[in-house]
């Protein structure tokens, strides 16, 4: 944005907003708070500003079993049982996987077996990294790099925080992602990249929807988001079931 642009989505002046860059003028909390909304800068982000500027921070962060969010995580839990049987979990914003429902449990343990899976289950390691989720990816190819653009366009606000950016920079250096290449053409009638995974004697083939909370206060709420598998097919439909009754 130029300098004329955020003073007008700030509510201040050109002039103002020179004062404050060049350090002419301190801004106030209020005005840290209005650039870091025009900004559109995440909440962690926005305590960091306010510090920097000599306040204290105002947004909260929570553990997950905190009566504060339970509202949050409560509706979250309700999403993740009325997805069953297909796999549905929440992840923070470094890509951990912080619930899950019996589905994902099952598909994913699954993939891992007979070894236990990883504690945090990172979803950018697990189908990134040499080992048996990223052997299970029929489209290896087609997944992995739009699994890295994900990480960035998902990023809360944009803002890829440290801990993450390290992550996928890491992977990119480490992994050959950076060497697998989309189709060359996409057929107009597929609208999504699905993942299909080989799983025991059959394939499964999905593609999955994001959710975030609406309107959050707490840095922890912001953070969280519920990622929910559809079968891309029918075929893949009858599978599971047929599967989740056989087990």
């Amino acid at each position: 944005m130029s300098q004329l642009d955020l003073a007008a989505a700030a509510s201040t002046t050109p002039r103002y907003m020179s004062f404050v860059e060049t350090g002419r003028s301190q801004p106030s909390r209020e005005m840290v708070l209005r650039l870091a909304g025009a900004l559109e800068v995440p909440l962690r982000d926005r305590n960091g500003l306010l510090m920097a500027a000599g306040f204290a921070p105002i947004y909260p962060e929570h553990d997950l079993d905190h009566p504060a969010i339970e509202r949050v995580t409560s509706a979250l839990q309700r999403m993740l049982e009325q997805h069953a049987p297909y796999p549905a979990i929440v992840m923070n914003r470094r890509w951990d996987v912080v619930r899950a429902n019996d589905g994902a449990t099952w598909l994913y343990s699954g993939l891992y077996a007979p070894d236990p899976l990883p504690d945090p289950a990172n979803v950018l390691r697990l189908i990134l990294e040499p080992g048996p989720v990223r052997s299970a990816v029929v489209n290896w190819d087609q997944v992995a790099p739009a699994l890295l653009e994900r990480a960035r366009r998902e990023a809360v606000g944009g803002v890829m925080d440290l801990a993450t950016a390290e992550l996928v920079q890491e992977l990119r250096t480490t992994t050959d992602a950076t060497v697998a290449r989309p189709p060359r053409s996409i057929t107009p009638l597929v609208p999504v990249i699905d993942i299909e995974f080989a799983f025991g004697e059959t394939s499964l083939r999905w593609f999955s929807v994001v959710s975030t909370i609406g309107t959050p206060v707490d840095i922890t709420a912001q953070e969280l988001r519920l990622e929910a598998f559809f079968p891309s097919d029918d075929e893949t439909a009858t599978r599971w079931h047929d599967l989740i009754a056989a087990r």
